[in-house]
């Protein structure tokens, strides 16, 4: 038998398991809000030369598409090295992301720094949760686990709350400290997960049964000749008999149709994660305070303010999933919550395309109140259900690579990666310029030709019509405000 861990046994050792495991999301949620407040400071868009909305969008989001990269390298690593090694590979990435970060001085620095910050995220935002799934009871799995977005809540709102406090300083540690006290989370984690035990399903999946059972004795404060944990050690066993009748699992078995519906239960887990992000929700973490500046007007420092309190309704909304989950089970919450997202996103639509209107002003205030309601019913349903259906419902042999795939959803279109290869540009073209976007020049060389010259350089073969030059000029003019809503799409 093991050693008995540093945090005892019991009680103790399953709120140190759900401290740890929510901390890591506390990071989560703080790199996630930290830059909201910073796209729009002058410090900071000096360093990165005062880019056009889209390489702004692009800053912001290479992070994600970091993030979408890391969930691959999950795939690769998790399931061989554990998730206590998996833990502390990710804290190494955002510390040296982190660091990068604080110390950029050019845009290429920056880019660099938010993919390598992003790369360590998307490891942590797959492994955490079934490290924490796998180490708790079932009948308290929905409060454990829906606790961790929660807590992305408690994040989102501290580094909103920093940035504001901050923006009254003057110099570049106005966004340069914020940002460095991401490493503050990371190596908080790296210390406190010294003295956690390894899930007893890696344990026994990787021929360790003697310390997979001390494990469950540990977290149950029990004997080995117990009930609750005979029971669940032969569950273990069980499934894992059950999930390998034919061999050793590869991953290039994933989507197969087998005797547990694989690859059913890994779509299923990517759709729900898919859900969480294309309900516009990053247009409100990311984006609010330049959407409240630029579109409904507000001054600076009230947006700012406005988008901490938006903020604190992500985490009163959260508690709802984190008491009531287990209770009221996964699917209500998701579908009254998709409702209420669905409509709370058409009104803020309507209330600010009131723009150049007589009413402009009036209608584009009442938008507020439904970022309010939106981040309250988000933080109720679609935020925190997914982080804990995920888990549960992979099976145990493709648990670790289900949930990277299924968390590489959360980022992959966060990223847009589609918008890019798929949407061409059509800014300043008439509509009839936009149909020979999409004509086969091959078929109509003349005519194609003929409106490419009448129109300086129309591209049919990518994403640009008349793309913006860094310097910020383009085929047509384009306004201030028009700019700042193009960064809140994230393209």
């Amino acid at each position: 038998m093991v050693k008995l861990n540093i945090y005892g046994r019991g009680r103790s050792l399953r709120m140190a398991i759900m401290f740890t495991c929510q901390l890591a999301f506390i990071f989560f949620g703080y790199d996630q809000g930290v830059f909201s407040g910073i796209v729009g400071n002058e410090e900071f868009l000096s360093i990165v030369h005062h880019p056009s909305a889209g390489i702004l969008g692009i800053i912001v989001s290479i992070y994600n598409l970091g993030c979408f990269a890391g969930t691959i390298v999950s795939f690769a690593i998790s399931d061989r090295i554990g998730p206590r090694k998996s833990m502390w590979f990710a804290m190494a990435w955002i510390i040296v992301g982190a660091t990068l970060q604080t110390t950029s001085f050019s845009r290429a620095q920056l880019l660099v720094a938010r993919f390598i910050t992003g790369i360590g995220t998307g490891i942590e935002t797959t492994v955490v949760p079934v490290y924490q799934s796998e180490l708790c009871e079932a009948k308290k799995r929905g409060k454990y686990v829906c606790s961790e977005p929660l807590f992305v809540g408690v994040g989102i709102v501290i580094a909103y709350w920093f940035d504001y406090g901050m923006s009254y300083v003057d110099g570049a540690i106005n966004w340069r400290l914020p940002v460095a006290c991401q490493m503050i989370f990371a190596i908080m984690v790296i210390l406190l997960v010294f003295g956690l035990p390894e899930s007893p399903r890696w344990l026994y999946r990787h021929n360790r049964p003697d310390e997979a059972l001390q494990v469950l004795c540990d977290i149950y404060d029990m004997g080995p000749e117990d009930g609750m944990v005979v029971s669940e050690s032969e569950g273990i066993i069980q499934a894992i008999q059950l999930e390998t009748l034919h061999g050793e699992y590869k991953w290039s078995q994933i989507l197969k149709r087998d005797e547990v519906q694989t690859g059913r239960r890994v779509l299923l887990a990517y759709g729900i994660q898919f859900m969480n992000q294309m309900g516009g929700i990053n247009l409100v973490v990311y984006y609010v305070t330049s959407v409240l500046e630029y579109n409904v007007g507000l001054t600076r420092k009230l947006s700012l303010l406005l988008g901490g309190v938006i903020q604190i309704m992500f985490v009163i909304g959260s508690f709802y999933p984190t008491f009531f989950s287990d209770r009221f089970g996964r699917r209500k919450p998701m579908m009254w919550g998709s409702f209420g997202l669905f409509i709370s996103m058409m009104m803020i639509s309507i209330l600010l395309s009131f723009k150049g209107t007589s009413i402009e002003k009036p209608t584009a205030t009442a938008s507020v109140a439904f970022f309010f309601l939106f981040m309250l019913i988000f933080g109720a349903s679609v935020n925190c259900i997914p982080w804990v259906y995920g888990p549960e419902i992979l099976p145990l042999h493709a648990r670790a690579k289900g949930q990277a795939i299924g968390i590489s959803a959360n980022w992959l279109w966060n990223f847009f990666v589609i918008i890019y290869f798929f949407y061409p540009e059509t800014a300043n073209l008439t509509l009839e310029e936009i149909d020979f976007l999409f004509t086969d020049r091959a078929r109509y060389p003349s005519i194609a030709e003929s409106r490419s010259a009448g129109n300086g350089d129309v591209r049919v073969d990518g994403v640009d019509g008349n793309e913006k030059d860094e310097s910020g000029s383009a085929g047509g003019s384009v306004s201030h405000d028009e700019v700042r809503v193009g960064a809140g799409g994230k393209e």
